[in-house]
């Protein structure tokens, strides 16, 4: 019998707006009937899932205490919210034309905001079943919101737990930034390193016409956590978006990323480091959309795999008939680290428009041994040059990030993840 039924989405919406009633019947329907995804789907070529909810259960009410976010610690005064097991923890933050506080609450008292959010990425605008399960069983999460003209005073930092062993979790974050706002966020999505769990987290951003955001995703989970996300995003006129993601954790991490250039004059840029090791899959699933006239977009991706680790980035970039004058650039530059290591890197450009500038680029390959040469010609051991080679790659990935200070952490980390293989043998 499934642990996720009608009484468990009931539950979950007890406290729902009657619009929020309406998607989540109509999400747990979806739900009901849908099934897992399988290779067949070309969304969901070269991953094969090997699980399904049955595999879990609801949050329980005491969830594991991870402590303080290590982020937190390179952020300049930032503005601190937790969300543990899909629900949000501790203070709401509501003072001078910025709003960050419970999306259950906020989906009472920001009712239209959160509506057109839903409607944005929810069962409206199609989906599989993760989606569906997200607003079937998804209560609670962040929402931030950003009023016309204003300037956010500091960084948002938020801490997503999947901390329950055994548990699946649906948190949500609604970022909403009127015209001519600007926000910066930090989400840091983390478990507890011996968990069994799977997090479902989506993401919903509308940027207004001439507004800023910039979203920095750390994924640093267990590596016996699944975790399937969704982003989306709708960027006006004259806005832009900035996004960052690093992958570093999880069993099977995904990340389907959808962005919508919708205004005229409206710019994305995109940049992913991600490092896989033992049996990790990362996947990443990114679309652009270019609708508006004289928009322009860059995806720049780096990544790295040891062991048997594998990683997956589709790249897509779609210019439709009245996105004339468009500019749209997509890199993917992959590291194989060890024999049974592999990366899939599939860049794709579909151009209904007569007056554009696009490229794509990727590559695949080990560390080069002319370099490695060089480098152990001025006197370094293999295993030193080795480590500045694949230190040196990441550096204009992580140069680009849209938080700089996270580069010092998440280099960390890398050089952390790769030195350790070195020293066991395993590269």
């Amino acid at each position: 019998m499934s642990h996720f039924d009608q009484t468990v989405s009931t539950t979950a919406g007890a406290n729902d707006p009657a619009w929020r009633s309406t998607v989540r019947s109509a999400a747990f329907k979806a739900f009901s009937d849908g099934a897992m995804p399988t290779q067949e789907d070309e969304i969901w070529r070269y991953v094969d899932l090997d699980f399904s909810f049955d595999d879990y259960r609801p949050p329980a009410d005491v969830a594991v205490d991870l402590g303080n976010d290590p982020l937190v610690a390179h952020l300049l005064h930032p503005t601190t919210v937790r969300v543990v097991d899909g629900s949000f923890v501790g203070d709401e933050h509501v003072a001078d034309g910025v709003v960050v506080m419970s999306l259950e609450r906020a989906a009472l008292e920001h009712s239209d905001a959160v509506e057109a959010a839903f409607n944005r990425s929810g069962i409206a605008a199609g989906g599989d079943i993760f989606k569906a399960a997200t607003n079937a069983f998804g209560g609670d999460g962040v929402f931030v919101h950003v009023a016309r003209g204003i300037v956010a005073p500091s960084v948002i930092a938020i801490d997503i737990h999947a901390g329950s062993d055994g548990a699946a979790s649906f948190p949500s974050v609604v970022i909403a930034a009127d015209e001519h706002a600007d926000i910066s966020v930090v989400v840091h999505l983390r478990s507890a390193p011996d968990a069994d769990a799977l997090i479902v987290p989506q993401f919903s951003i509308e940027v207004g016409d001439g507004a800023r955001v910039s979203l920095s995703v750390v994924q640093n989970l267990g590596y016996d956590v699944l975790s399937i996300g969704s982003l989306r995003a709708e960027i006006g006129a004259d806005a832009l978006f900035r996004f960052g993601e690093v992958g570093l954790g999880g069993r099977l991490a995904r990340l389907h990323l959808d962005v919508g250039l919708e205004g005229r004059g409206s710019s994305a840029n995109i940049v992913g480091a991600y490092f896989g090791e033992q049996n990790q899959i990362l996947d990443y699933r990114y679309f652009m959309r270019h609708v508006g006239t004289n928009t322009r977009s860059d995806m720049f991706l780096k990544g790295a795999v040891e062991d048997d680790a594998r990683s997956v980035f589709t790249g897509m970039i779609r210019i439709e008939e009245s996105g004339q004058k468009t500019e749209a650039y997509q890199t993917n530059r992959n590291l194989i680290l060890s024999d049974g290591a592999s990366a899939q890197s599939v860049p794709n450009l579909e151009i209904l428009a007569n007056d554009v500038k696009c490229g794509h680029g990727s590559t695949v390959g080990p560390l080069d041994a002319e370099q490695k040469y060089y480098l152990m010609s001025r006197g370094l051991d293999p295993e030193r040059a080795e480590r500045l080679q694949v230190r040196g790659f990441f550096e204009e990935a992580l140069g680009k990030l849209p938080h700089p200070e996270l580069a010092t952490p998440v280099r960390e980390w890398i050089n952390r993840k790769y030195e350790t293989a070195q020293a066991e043998g395993r590269v």
